[in-house]
C-alpha cells in the first residue's frame, strides 16, 4: 500500500495510508512544560483502520507521550520527565533535575511511494543547559500491507558521550526501586489498553511474568472501546540487540498491562551501564501495528517476513 508524506516545518512529520488513515504523527516541536522532559515524541500512532494506539499526557502521568525515546536514570539526571525517584524517599518532584532533548534537524529525509526514511539529529541537554549526548535518531515506516492491516515503524538509536566523564545509564531498580527498571524507548497506551493480553514466544500472555524478562519480541493486544474492534503491536528488537558482541548492555522488558499499559525497550533494568567520553551505542527497535487479535503464530508469521 502505498504512503503519503506531509510536513509541517518546525512541528512534526506525518504519514497518510492510501485509505487515508494517518498512521503516524512524529512530534519534533516538543511540548512547552520543562518538568515533562521537553523532547520529541511519535502521537497519535494508529492502525490501518484508524485505531489509535497510543496515549498522550494521561492524567496518572502527564510525561507520558505516545513513542518516546527517553533516559529515567543518566549521570543524576532525568530524560524521561517527571518525578525523580530517590532511594529512601520514594519519587520526589525535582525539577532541577529534568534534561532535555533537543532537534537539532534532519540529515536524511527520503519518501518513496511505499517507504519513509528519516535521520534526526538531536542533543540531550541537561537541566543547567550542558550538552551531554549527541544522538543520531532513525525513523522508517515501511510494509504498509492492506492483506494483513499492518505495518512497521522502525526506530534507531546512536547515542555519543559529549562529556570529559562517562555517562552512567540506569533506572529506579538500579537505584533502588524493586522491579521498575524503565528506560529507553518507551510506549505509552491509551485506556482501552489497560488489561490487554501481553505474550512472547512460548508465554501465556502474562504482563506480570514479563516484566524484566528477555526475548526477540513481546506483543500486547487489546479489545477497544466505542468500537467493535481489537489491536497488537509488536515490539521487536534488532538481532544484535540481543547479541553482546555487538552491544554495550543487555536490554530487559519493562511492561504493564495494569493498572495502566506500557512497554519500554529498558536498556539498564537491573544494572547500570557506563558510556565512556567521546564513545557511542547504538540499539535498533521495531514497532509493527496491526488491526485485530494477533496470535503468536501471527506474530512469529509476520516478523520473519521483514528484514532488518
Amino acid at each position: 500500500m502505498s504512503i503519503r508524506v506531509s510536513h509541517v516545518h518546525g512541528e512534526h512529520i506525518a504519514v497518510e495510508a492510501a485509505n487515508g488513515t494517518e498512521i503516524l504523527r512524529y512530534v519534533y516541536r516538543p511540548d512547552p512544560e520543562a518538568f515533562e522532559a521537553k523532547k520529541p515524541y511519535a502521537h497519535p500512532v494508529r492502525t490501518l483502520g484508524g485505531r489509535t494506539v497510543t496515549g498522550y499526557r494521561p492524567n496518572d502521568h502527564r510525561w507520558h507521550k505516545g513513542l518516546q525515546m527517553t533516559a529515567s536514570h543518566l549521570s543524576g539526571q532525568n530524560f524521561w520527565g517527571g518525578n525523580c525517584y530517590v532511594h529512601g524517599q520514594g519519587y520526589l518532584p525535582l525539577p532541577e533535575r529534568v534534561g532535555s532533548m533537543r532537534h537539532d534537524g534532519f540529515t536524511g529525509f527520503t519518501v518513496s511511494e511505499d517507504r519513509l526514511d528519516v535521520t534526526e539529529a538531536l542533543t540531550w541537554v541537561e537541566n543547567g543547559g550542558a550538552e551531554w549526548a549527541r544522538e543520531e535518531r532513525g525513523l522508517a515506516v515501511h510494509s504498509v500491507d492492506e492483506a494483513t492491516g499492518s505495518w512497521a515503524l522502525d526506530w534507531s538509536i546512536r547515542l555519543t558521550n559529549l562529556r570529559a566523564e562517562p555517562l552512567a545509564f540506569g533506572s529506579p531498580t538500579t537505584a533502588g526501586r524493586d522491579m521498575a527498571g524503565y528506560t529507553g524507548l518507551q510506549w505509552r497506551g491509551p485506556r482501552d489498553f489497560t488489561g490487554g493480553a501481553v505474550f512472547g514466544p512460548d508465554t501465556d500472555g502474562d504482563a506480570d511474568k514479563l516484566m524484566g524478562s528477555q526475548s526477540p519480541w513481546l506483543a500486547f493486544t487489546t479489545e477497544h472501546d466505542d468500537v467493535d474492534a481489537h489491536s497488537t503491536l509488536v515490539f521487536a528488537h534488532a538481532p544484535e540487540n540481543l547479541d553482546p558482541r555487538h552491544t554495550i548492555h543487555e536490554s530487559h522488558w519493562f511492561v504493564r498491562s495494569q493498572p495502566f499499559p506500557t512497554v519500554a525497550f529498558s536498556w539498564a533494568f537491573f544494572e547500570e551501564f557506563e558510556l565512556p567520553s567521546g564513545e557511542s551505542f547504538a540499539y535498533r527497535y521495531r514497532l509493527v501495528v496491526a488491526d485485530g487479535a494477533w496470535d503468536e503464530e501471527r506474530v512469529s508469521s509476520c516478523l520473519e517476513g521483514l528484514s532488518w
